[in-house]
């Protein structure tokens, strides 16, 4: 083919041998879709039985603690829904397809090209987004590269889900996604129907295990532990399972605390003590000479060759 001016098209790259399994893919994907858009036609969803379907997930502890994420961000923290959430109230509303697709990957720049979409099958209303993840990752010595396949596959994920959240979100109706965020937050501060004493009970348990102190979690709340509210549980609870999840580092949450000025000073003016002087290594003890002398007699009385003066006398002066 050519332009009406007779420069010929340039053609597409294909390549140049198609594999059987290929061919069936692309039959099965094409049929697939055709059948899903024939069923929401045929069967519509029931807005008030996925509304159920909703609240009864929602009322789920399981699910609650991880349907919000919170991160620092220059200014405050930065909380919402998390993707947990966003896949499960698509599966509630029902006929709702979404994905993430790595179109390229270019290794020698150090950079992915990835798509998010989702896509209403029954109102055929389809939202996606096309972004670029450089193979980095941000550290407080500034961006680090990636070269390890998994790292570069980690990165690829947490990038492409955050862009599904939003896509999945921007089919699903506002008035279903704010209910759920209020039955999830209810959920969190009811616990279940778990005692609040137990639960800041367990909170404390828990973040001690990582190395959080009582005195920090007191401090992030502002109140000592016996004036937390059902809110400031559910807060602790979130922020663990940030942590635990790899979204924020416990150093940003609760940074250890700054020196006071007087401590500074007191550092600087508290003498260092010397050190002890090493330990003398104690002097050998004389021998005991009237010890040595009693033996040196006791050998001689017995010495049956030895004669006293007298009994020498006696003898005429011979031993």
């Amino acid at each position: 083919m050519t332009y009406p001016n007779g420069t010929p098209i340039p053609t597409v790259p294909a390549p140049g041998r198609i594999g059987q399994g290929t061919v069936v893919e692309q039959s099965r994907a094409a049929a697939e879709v055709m059948a899903a858009v024939e069923v929401a036609q045929r069967f519509p969803r029931d807005v008030q039985y996925a509304r159920n379907q909703m609240i009864e997930s929602c009322k789920q502890r399981h699910l609650a603690e991880r349907a919000f994420y919170r991160f620092p961000r220059a200014g405050g923290p930065v909380s919402g829904a998390s993707v947990h959430l966003a896949r499960e109230l698509a599966r509630c509303w029902g006929h709702i397809q979404y994905g993430i697709v790595e179109m390229r990957r270019d290794d020698e720049f150090g950079q992915s090209e990835m798509q998010a979409w989702a896509w209403d099958v029954q109102t055929n209303s389809r939202v996606s987004t096309t972004f670029i993840v450089p193979h980095l990752r941000d550290t407080k010595q500034g961006p680090s590269q990636l070269k390890e396949l998994r790292d570069v596959y980690e990165n690829n994920a947490n990038q492409g889900s955050r862009r599904v959240r939003e896509m999945i979100f921007a089919i699903l109706p506002p008035w279903f996604v704010a209910e759920a965020k209020d039955l999830c937050n209810a959920t969190l501060n009811d616990g279940g129907g778990v005692p609040l004493a137990t639960r800041i009970a367990n909170a404390i348990e828990k973040y001690a295990e990582i190395g959080i102190t009582l005195a920090q979690l007191e401090a992030k709340v502002g109140e000592p532990n016996g004036r937390w509210t059902p809110h400031a549980a559910a807060q602790l609870g979130v922020i663990y399972q940030s942590i635990q999840r790899g979204e924020v580092r416990k150093e940003e949450e609760f940074p250890p605390p700054a020196a006071t000025a007087e401590e500074i000073l007191a550092a600087r003016t508290t003498p260092t003590p010397a050190p002890a002087p090493p330990a003398q290594p104690a002097p050998a003890s004389a021998p005991d000479t009237a010890a040595a002398d009693a033996e040196a007699e006791a050998e001689a009385f017995d010495d049956p060759l030895h004669y006293s003066a007298d009994e020498i006398a006696e003898m005429g002066g011979r031993r």
